[in-house]
């Protein structure tokens, strides 16, 4: 068995799945299917008895895509306090839960928690949008375009 670390993880252990070889370097590791892998670790993790580590906590973060910006918005805290309990492995009970429910409504399929999740990583993204108002046949129509956030 393959002992998988990746994100921090300390307690996942694979079957299969995967292939090493050797390189000139030491051993290297292949996955086969490595977003699929990510969804199992994910919804083991959102299912699993006790409290989530930091990494845990992490490794879920990153499967719903979410920043420590927005999952602090969703949250109602800021993106140091998201980064401490990564951290540190001192996480809020409610923020288990909520981070566990998350996960478990995007990857059912709930439209409404995917479009949420959606919002939150448009709204980090986007910094400045035109809101375009059309009439035709005396009816309204809007459009958004979006602007990139610029990186200096």
């Amino acid at each position: 068995m393959y002992h998988y670390t990746d994100g921090g993880l300390r307690n996942v252990w694979l079957k299969n799945g995967y292939v090493e070889k050797d390189t000139p370097y030491g051993k290297a590791v292949s996955f086969y299917d490595l977003e699929g892998l990510t969804k199992a670790i994910c919804l083991a993790l959102s299912s699993k008895p006790g409290k989530l580590t930091g990494a845990e906590f992490r490794y879920l973060r990153c499967g719903l895509l979410l920043s420590q910006k927005s999952l602090g918005k969703l949250l109602g805290c800021t993106e140091q306090a998201i980064a401490k309990w990564e951290k540190t492995g001192k996480v809020p009970k409610t923020s288990d839960l909520v981070i566990r429910m998350l996960y478990k409504k995007a990857h059912d399929g709930n439209e409404r928690i995917g479009a949420a999740v959606e919002m939150l990583n448009i709204i980090d993204r986007v910094s400045h949008s035109r809101i375009i108002v059309s009439e035709a046949r005396q009816k309204w129509t809007s459009t958004v375009e979006e602007e990139a956030e610029e990186v200096a």
